[in-house]
């Protein structure tokens, strides 16, 4: 449980060869289980396991998929009994195993094109991730993608893949929305769809945001992916400023300090020392 004002880092782990940030940092179990001690020591309250890369790619099935993270959700759990943990995959074979395993959340970038996802989300009583993708199927990129209103898009989809999800008896307070930034969309499209979050926020279901690094911040910045942590961390306390409560995040410090800063700003928490003006 996170309390109504927290501001909430969920920190990406992916067990991939190929991630398009890290290209494999923690595609090794030792190294995967040293990145999730960091990101726990570093403040983050959910990690977020990937086996299978967002963009196009070798084709990964289901098999290969839980090679990568069956197993390791049983190690992270067992190495960290109260963290969240998360599982980026759409697909309801994978979610039934990470979930009984321990997984606390299901996270579901590509929209619901398993609708057997959420089904499973029910059954285990895990949280699940409701996000907009543009509606693609998985791992692929817009071409030339429009909408009449993309704000307007995303809530209608999101919100309705969430109360489809409590109908099937996914626990209410354990579903979120994610406007999706970049997944069936171009850059012009993240960039609004961050500027018009309250219109999401009041939705009323607790809005999650990814833009770790994305192509949206290189391409204001015209900075490659090494390059983007400034913009990044701009987008997320302006993300948070608006009402967003989950970030999923590469780096995981920066991220908390940001946020931190702005629960500050808010009102929402004290100084951690206090020297100025006192001694």
């Amino acid at each position: 449980m996170f309390g109504p004002s927290e501001l909430v880092i969920m920190a990406i782990v992916n067990r991939t060869p190929d991630s398009f940030f890290d290209r494999g940092a923690t595609y090794g179990e030792a190294a995967a289980l040293d990145a999730v001690d960091t990101a726990v020591d570093g403040g983050a309250g959910i990690i977020d396991i990937g086996g299978v890369k967002a963009a196009p790619g070798e084709e990964i099935d289901a098999a290969e998929e839980l090679r990568r993270i069956g197993g390791f959700v049983s190690a992270v759990r067992a190495r960290h009994p109260d963290i969240v943990i998360s599982v980026d995959t759409w697909r309801a074979e994978v979610g039934r195993v990470v979930a009984s395993e321990g997984a606390d959340l299901l996270n579901d970038a590509w929209g619901g094109v398993d609708p057997e996802l959420a089904e499973v989300a029910a059954e285990f009583g895990t949280g699940l991730v409701c996000t907009h993708a543009g509606h693609l199927p998985p791992r692929t990129r817009p071409h030339r993608i429009a909408y009449d209103d993309v704000v307007a898009d995303i809530a209608a989809t999101t919100t309705g893949l969430a109360e489809r999800a409590v109908s099937l008896g996914v626990r209410p307070d354990a579903v979120l929305i994610d406007p999706g930034h970049d997944f069936g969309k171009n850059s012009r499209h993240s960039l609004e769809s961050t500027r018009r979050l309250p219109e999401l926020v009041a939705t009323g279901w607790p809005v999650l945001v990814a833009m770790s690094n994305k192509d949206f911040v290189g391409e204001v910045l015209d900075a490659p992916v090494d390059q983007r942590l400034e913009g990044t961390l701009a987008a997320t306390a302006v993300a948070a400023w608006l009402g967003a409560r989950v970030f999923r995040a590469h780096q995981v410090i920066a991220t908390w300090r940001t946020l931190r800063m702005v629960s500050a700003l808010r009102g929402d928490v004290d100084l951690r020392i206090a020297r100025r003006g006192v001694v």
